[in-house]
């Protein structure tokens, strides 16, 4: 595996890379989730590149950027046993020089759910992502539908940005009591951890009610709430909306994707199912 650290380097060594191209952003603190893009990525191209990179434009004055978990040579030691071909690892400077001022905006899919908890959140990540593709120049990417609105928002970035891409969705890694692999698990206490699994039974609930024929969102989330309310967790939303646009169902016809943002003491997890 060859490690990168500057965005001329990484362009010289991309112009000497033949055949497709593979890309997994990340921002570290990698765990079988990310590995699981990897493995995908290495059986449909001839090369994979992986960025590691705390992206400081996506954390809000109150989040935990200095907090964010990192383990870089943990990461390093992953990546090289999965395959990978090139590490692209960044510094904050070199990603955002002094007097940098240009951002990209996915307007309305970014300004719901996470987005509107999380203001600027998701420009921090589009516009991180747009510079990374420019570097890097993949033919495909790979996201973890773990994100679901990330993923909406890249969708809509690749499309509406015509990025020559194609954008490869990995199914959600989960610990065996049903909790999603999440970097910020390691911010859990033995009882959080425990406990959180709910979020997952929780979307099994609302995927049995509708399976019987429920298709009021009002009433599979009221389902949901109070399940969530027999644990420690306080709700921070629970949704059902429309996966392509993220606008809220008041009634299902088809495919919703469900999702829900809960705290578990000061730990804050998502997760997601989609209805069908």
């Amino acid at each position: 595996m060859q490690t990168v650290k500057t965005i001329n380097e990484m362009r010289i060594l991309r112009g000497k890379t033949a055949g497709k191209v593979g890309f997994i952003p990340t921002m570290g603190y990698l765990h079988e989730g990310h590995i699981s893009l990897v493995e995908q990525a290495k059986k449909e191209n001839d090369s994979v590149v992986v960025s590691i990179f705390v992206n400081p434009k996506q954390f809000g004055p109150n989040e935990d950027f200095t907090r964010y978990p990192r383990d870089e040579q943990n990461d390093i030691e992953l990546l090289e046993k999965a395959g990978v071909d090139i590490l692209f690892l960044p510094t904050v400077d070199e990603i955002y020089p002094e007097g940098f001022e240009t951002y990209v905006t996915v307007e309305n899919t970014s300004q719901v759910l996470e987005g509107a908890k999380r203001p600027g959140h998701f420009r921090g990540v589009a516009t991180v992502v747009t510079k990374l593709f420019n570097i890097i120049q993949p033919d495909n990417t790979y996201f973890g539908q773990k994100d679901a609105q990330q993923v909406a928002v890249m969708k809509r970035m690749i499309a509406d940005l015509q990025f020559p891409i194609t954008l490869h969705i990995g199914e959600t890694l989960r610990e065996s009591n049903g909790l999603a692999k999440s970097s910020r698990n390691v911010y859990l206490s033995e009882k959080d951890r425990t406990e959180a699994a709910v979020l997952f039974k929780s979307l099994q609930l609302a995927q049995e009610k509708f399976q019987k024929g429920e298709k009021d969102s009002a009433k599979i989330k009221n389902e949901m709430e109070k399940l969530i309310r027999m644990t420690s967790g306080k709700i921070d939303y629970i949704s059902i909306a429309d996966p392509e646009t993220l606008q809220e169902l008041d009634f299902i016809k088809k495919n919703a994707l469900v999702s829900l943002a809960v705290y578990f003491g000061k730990t804050r997890l998502i997760d997601n199912s989609i209805l069908h």
